[in-house]
C-alpha cells in the first residue's frame, strides 16, 4: 500500500547540498514526491509503501551531507496523492524564519583536486566551491540561503556553471557562491593608491613573488582583509610589527600543509584534525624545541605556542602551494579595529602597512574573524568563537520571547535567540571605538533581520558605563543587568546543561563590576536563579594607579607586597622594580588610597606575581604577564604548592594570599628557578579551588572566566577537583573568556518572570 509522509527538517539544512542528497536518496530508493527550502528549513513530501518511507526517513539521518546538522526532524504520515515522480521545487519565503545560517567553511578536497586540476576548467581559479564549502555567513544578506540573496547575485552564471546548478545530481545543485573563470570573481594586485598591477592568475604570481621579496600583502580574504608576510624572513616579520604597532602580540601563521606544522610543533591527533576540520580554525601548538625551524622568533617572541592555521581558502591554497613557506597571516586592521572588509576601508587604513593590495570583487557583507582554538585535557577549548563556528546556534530551553544579549566590553559577543535556539555572533571585538561599536550595532542588526525578530528584553552587563550596558539602556524595551562573573558561571551552564543547587562556580578573570562597586575577578558564585551567593572570593588588593596598573604591572607586585611587608617592603633587595625611581610615590597612593581601587581580581594576581618573579615587570597587549607565567612553569613538573589560609568573614570564605607571597620571596632568597616558583604558583591556586570546595561541600564545579584560558591552571584544575572526587564542568563551545559572556546572559534571561 502506498502512503505519504511529510517530513520537516529544521538545522543546517541550506547551503550544504541536502536537496541534491534528498533527490539522489529518492531516486535510489524509487520513492516519489518533491522536496523544498524555504526560510524556515526543508520540506518533504515523499510517497512509496511502508518499508521503503522508514528505510528513506533513517536514510536521512545516517547518510545526510557531512556539513549539515538536523536540529529537529519531524514526519507525519498521510494519504497518498499519486505523484509520479520526485522533484525540487522551487524556495519559498513565505512563514517564520527557522532555517539556520550555516558558518563560511573551508574548501573541500573535491574543489581542491579541481582547482590543481590543469585539465579542469577551474584550474587555479582562486573562488572555487561547491554544497560542501566555501563563504557563507559573509556574503548572505538573507534567508532562504539562495544566490539572490548573496554577493554572488550580482554575477550572472555561464551555460557550464547553470548547468551544474541546475543538475540534481551535480554537487554544485544550487551551491550558491558557484562560479568559474568565466563567469565569477576574479582578484586584482594593486599597490598602495589603488592602481591596477595585475589581473587573474598573473596577480596572485606577483603578489607570491612580493611576499618572497620581504613584502607585505593586504589580502581579501572569505571574511575580511588579512596582513601577509614571509614568517621566516625576520626583517618582513619586524617590519609588519613596526608598521602595525604590534611590538610584541604573537602574529597568527599560515602553513602550506600539516607536514610542516608537524615539522614546526608538537601535534597530537586530536589538534591535527582540528587544524584539518571544516572549521579549519587557528590551533594553538607547542614549538618543537632544538630544531631549525623555518619560523622567525619575531612571530611570536618569548611564546612557545605558535597560533597555526592551514589554508582554507582557494585563494590561500594557491598561494601557499606557490609560496611552499610559512607566512604571518595576521588580522588586517589597526589596533583593536574590526578587520577591514572593503577596499575603501582597507586603502584608508591599511596604505600605510601594507605594500600591495590582492583584492577582489566579491563583496564581504560582515567581519568575520578566524576562530582561535586550543586542545586541553584532550577537549576544545574555544578561545575566540568567529570563522567556521559562528553564527551556529546554542540550544537552552526556558527563554521567555525574544532576548537581545548585549555582551560585555572587551572581545564582545552578542546572542539573540529565536525560540530555545541561541544565535551567538561571531568576534566583535573590544568596543573601544566608534568602528567597534558600529560594527556591535551591523551584528545586531544582521542577526535580527536574518531572523526577523523584534526583541522583547535586553540583558547585560552590571558596570553601568560599557559600551554595550549603555546600549541595552537605549532601547526601548525592559532592561535586565546580570554581574559579568555570575554571567561566567551561567554560561558554563548553559552549555554543559546544568540546573539544580548542587554546584558552585569558579569564575575567574581579570575585571569585572561587583555586587559592591568594587572590581571582582577571584570568585565562587552559588547559582541561585536572578541571583547567586558569593561564597568565597579572593582577599582583595589595590591597584595603585588604577587602569595604568594594568599595563604597569610590577605595581601591582609592589601593592601585593606591601600588604605583606608594610614599611619594611623597601628591604626586599630581591625585588628589582622597588628600585624604580616612581616606587615611593606608588606607596604614596597606597597609604593615601588615592586611585588605588579595590580588586580580587584572579588575573591581576597573576600579573601582580609574575612582576614579583621578575618575569614581566610592563605588558605591551592584554594578559601578557599572565601568560608569561604561565609559560614560564611549562618546564617544571612538581606537585608542590605554597602554603596559603582560608579566612571567613561575613559568611564568605576568603582566599588568602599573604603566605603565598612570603613563600614566594622565600624561594627568591634561596635561588629557586623562577619556573619552578611560577609552577608552585599555579599549584597553588588549583589546591584553592580544592581546599574551598571541600570546604563548602558542593559536588560539581565549573571553572569559567579568562583565567581559565591558561593550560597549565586548567588542567591541573581538572585534576586535582577529579582526585578529590568532583565534577568537573568546563566550556569547549564558546569561550570561557569574556567571548561566552552573552550565552551567560541569556541564561539569565531563563530565570526572568
Amino acid at each position: 500500500m502506498i502512503q505519504k509522509v511529510k517530513i520537516v527538517i529544521h538545522g543546517v539544512v541550506q547551503g550544504v547540498g541536502f536537496r541534491p542528497f534528498i533527490f539522489r536518496l529518492a531516486k535510489e530508493l524509487d520513492v516519489k514526491g518533491w522536496i523544498i527550502n524555504s526560510s524556515q528549513g526543508v520540506f518533504i513530501d515523499a510517497e512509496s509503501d511502508r518499508k521503503t518511507l522508514e528505510s528513506f526517513i533513517r536514510k536521512i539521518d545516517t547518510d545526510r551531507p557531512k556539513n549539515s546538522y538536523i536540529q529537529s526532524f519531524e514526519h507525519t504520515w498521510l494519504d497518498a496523492e499519486g505523484f509520479e515522480t520526485f522533484e525540487i521545487r522551487e524556495s519559498k519565503e513565505s512563514g517564520s524564519k527557522t532555517a539556520l545560517v550555516l558558518p563560511d567553511v573551508s574548501t573541500c578536497n573535491d574543489c581542491l583536486d579541481e582547482i590543481f586540476d590543469p585539465k579542469n576548467r577551474r584550474y587555479l581559479y582562486p573562488f572555487t566551491n561547491c554544497t560542501n564549502c566555501g563563504p557563507r555567513y559573509s556574503i548572505i544578506a538573507d534567508l532562504p540561503y539562495d544566490r539572490c540573496n548573496t554577493t554572488m547575485g550580482e554575477f550572472e552564471m555561464c551555460p557550464e556553471c547553470r548547468a551544474e546548478y541546475t543538475d540534481p545530481l551535480n554537487r554544485r545543485f544550487h551551491a550558491e557562491p558557484t562560479a568559474c573563470p568565466k563567469c565569477g570573481p576574479q582578484v586584482t594586485l594593486k599597490g598602495t593608491d589603488g592602481t591596477v598591477l595585475y589581473e587573474k592568475q598573473e596577480a596572485i604570481l606577483n603578489a607570491v613573488k612580493a611576499i618572497k621579496d620581504g613584502k607585505i600583502i593586504a589580502l581579501k580574504g572569505i571574511g575580511g582583509y588579512q596582513l601577509l608576510c614571509d614568517a621566516s624572513n625576520q626583517d618582513a616579520v619586524i617590519t609588519l610589527r613596526k608598521r602595525k604597532r604590534r611590538s610584541e602580540k604573537p602574529f597568527a601563521l599560515m602553513l602550506p600543509n600539516a607536514k610542516m606544522v608537524i615539522a614546526e610543533c608538537e601535534v597530537s591527533e586530536s589538534e591535527l584534525r582540528l587544524l584539518s576540520s571544516v572549521e579549519a580554525p587557528i590551533v594553538l601548538l607547542k614549538k618543537k624545541k632544538n630544531i631549525q625551524s623555518a619560523i622567525s622568533i619575531e612571530c611570536a617572541s618569548g611564546n612557545p605556542y605558535l597560533g597555526i592555521m592551514l589554508p582554507y581558502s582557494p585563494l590561500h591554497h594557491i598561494l601557499m602551494k606557490e609560496l611552499g613557506l610559512p607566512i604571518v597571516a595576521t588580522s588586517g586592521n589597526i589596533s583593536e579595529d574590526p578587520i577591514c572588509i572593503n577596499e575603501e576601508e582597507a586603502f584608508e587604513k591599511l596604505a600605510d602597512i601594507a605594500d600591495y593590495f590582492l583584492v577582489h570583487n566579491r563583496k564581504i557583507l560582515r567581519h568575520v574573524d578566524d576562530s582561535i582554538v586550543r586542545i586541553v585535557s584532550g577537549k576544545q577549548v574555544m578561545m575566540r568563537r568567529a570563522r567556521g563556528y559562528a553564527p551556529l546556534p546554542v540550544v537552552l530551553n526556558g527563554i521567555k520571547g525574544v532576548t537581545l544579549a548585549a555582551g560585555p566590553h572587551l572581545k564582545n559577543t552578542i546572542a539573540i535567540n529565536k525560540a530555545n535556539n541561541v544565535f551567538i555572533s561571531q568576534h566583535i571585538g573590544d568596543l573601544e571605538n566608534i568602528e567597534s561599536i558600529n560594527a556591535f550595532k551591523r551584528v545586531i542588526n544582521d542577526i535580527k533581520s536574518f531572523y526577523e525578530l523584534t526583541p522583547e528584553h535586553v540583558i547585560c552587563d552590571l558596570h553601568p558605563d560599557y559600551i554595550s550596558t549603555k546600549y541595552a539602556e537605549s532601547l526601548d524595551i525592559p532592561v535586565h543587568k546580570v554581574q559579568h562573573h555570575y554571567a561566567h558561571v551561567l554560561s558554563c551552564m548553559a552549555e554543559n546543561e546544568l540546573e539544580g543547587s548542587d554546584m558552585l562556580g569558579v569564575s575567574w578573570d581579570g575585571t569585572g563590576y561587583g555586587t559592591d562597586g568594587t572590581i571582582w575577578g577571584g570568585e565562587f558564585l552559588v547559582p541561585q536563579g536572578i541571583s547567586f551567593k558569593r561564597a568565597a572570593y579572593f582577599k582583595p588588593f589595590r591597584l595603585p594607579g588604577g587602569e595604568q596598573a594594568i599595563h604597569d604591572v610590577w605595581k601591582i607586585g609592589l601593592s601585593l607586597l606591601y600588604s605583606v611587608y608594610g614599611e619594611k617592603v623597601f628591604e626586599l633587595e630581591i625585588i628589582p622594580f622597588l628600585k624604580k625611581n616612581d616606587a615611593l610615590l606608588v606607596k604614596q597612593l597606597l597609604d593615601k588610597n588615592i586611585n588605588s581601587p579595590v580588586t580580587t581580581s584572579a588575573g591581576r594576581l597573576f600579573d601582580g606575581i609574575s612582576a614579583i618573579i621578575g618575569i614581566r615587570d610592563t605588558v605591551n597587549y592584554e594578559a601578557q604577564a599572565a601568560m608569561e607565567l604561565e609559560f614560564a612553569a611549562d618546564d617544571f613538573k612538581t606537585n608542590e604548592y605554597f602554603s596559603f589560609s582560608i579566612d571567613e568573614s561575613g559568611g564568605s570564605l576568603i582566599f588568602n594570599w599573604e603566605n603565598m607571597i612570603k613563600g614566594i620571596i622565600n624561594d627568591l632568597n634561596e635561588s629557586v628557578p623562577k619556573g619552578k616558583i611560577a609552577t608552585k604558583f599555579h599549584n597553588t591556586l588549583a589546591e584553592t579551588i580544592v581546599q574551598i570546595v571541600q570546604r563548602l561541600k558542593y559536588s560539581k564545579v565549573l571553572l569559567s572566566g579568562g583565567c581559565f584560558l591558561n593550560k597549565y591552571l586548567l588542567e591541573k584544575s581538572i585534576n586535582r577537583l577529579t582526585e578529590e572526587g568532583f565534577k568537573v564542568y568546563t566550556q569547549q563551545r564558546v569561550p570561557s573568556g569574556d567571548g561566552g559572556i552573552s550565552l551567560g546572559q541569556m541564561k539569565y534571561s531563563t530565570y526572568i518572570n
